[in-house]
């Protein structure tokens, strides 16, 4: 009887569970829903009262039209080479950084390493100004002279991005984590074989950090392909701009051209979907090793 009770309960539990876990899917998935429908739908059904969740007749003049009105696929190509440059800089620096704060003794680790923290708590925007004049007056850049003045530096290149970035502290931080996690052993025997440091890092160490380098690959690739406010600051021409800059060209100070925007957000979402598809086994894999210690 007992038994027969407990096996009530725990249906009752896991009945109660998955149906909560069901209809908050459904909360969270119901804006990108309304999203695609709204990109392929007409404009005299965007408005509808009540609301067509099932639009009755479906056109992608929208998605033309995104390419029509502004130089969509010059954005699309922008954010890529922004986003895949970001992935590569953070993966390397912040690897090798990683690695020198895991495996290897120096003086003022411990210091270097809490400052390296510390500046994970400044927000962004503080930072912003000094960052763009030290973009704008670096020496013998983009026009300037050796005292940085006449010209424009960074500003309005890639490198304006791809700079201030380049060794994030977060990048730094995960990768030494996970640096942790494997054999000191492993140093120990390649140096009794002759290999420098670096030979170690790149040639030992390394190939062994995939599931880390998948998360941090996505994470970085997400938060540069969705970056708004700095690219806005710093690339101030129409064929430097970034996708998600161009798809503010579809909003107007008392409205939006609702068909158009939803058909660029979907665009701008697959990237990220297609990435994290690939990647989830690594991405989970390499959050479980990355706070693990041995």
């Amino acid at each position: 009887m007992k038994n027969k009770e407990n096996n009530s309960k725990k249906f009752f539990f896991n009945t109660l569970w998955y149906i909560t876990v069901i209809l908050l899917s459904i909360i969270m998935l119901m804006p990108f829903y309304w999203t695609i429908i709204t990109s392929i739908r007409p404009n005299d059904e965007m408005f509808t009262q009540p609301i067509k969740w099932i639009p009755t007749h479906i056109t992608f003049e929208h998605y033309k039209e995104v390419f029509n009105a502004v130089p969509f696929a010059r954005y699309f190509l922008n954010s890529a080479i922004l986003g895949l440059g970001g992935v590569l800089t953070n993966l390397f620096f912040g690897s090798l950084a990683g690695y020198a704060f895991a495996k290897l003794n120096f003086k003022g680790k411990k210091t270097l390493f809490v400052t390296l923290l510390s500046s994970m708590m400044i927000p962004g925007i503080v930072t912003m100004i000094p960052s763009f004049l030290v973009l704008k007056h670096f020496p013998l850049v983009g026009g300037n002279n050796i005292l940085g003045q006449g010209g424009n530096g960074f500003i309005n290149t890639y490198w304006a991005i791809l700079l201030p970035g380049a060794a994030g502290a977060f990048a730094v931080f995960f990768m030494r984590q996970f640096f942790l996690t494997l054999p000191d052993e492993l140093a120990d025997a390649a140096r009794i074989d002759g290999c420098s440091e670096f030979e170690i890092f790149l040639r030992i160490y390394f190939p062994l950090t995939k599931p880390a380098l998948a998360t941090l690959g996505i994470m970085t690739f997400q938060a540069g392909w969705n970056s708004f406010l700095w690219p806005l600051i710093v690339l101030n021409s129409q064929e430097m701009m970034t996708i998600q800059v161009g798809l503010a060209a579809f909003t107007y100070n008392y409205g939006a051209n609702y068909g158009p925007l939803m058909a660029g957000t979907v665009i701008a979402t697959l990237p990220m979907l297609v990435v994290f598809m690939y990647a989830q086994k690594y991405f989970i894999q390499g959050i479980a090793f990355s706070g693990i210690k041995n």
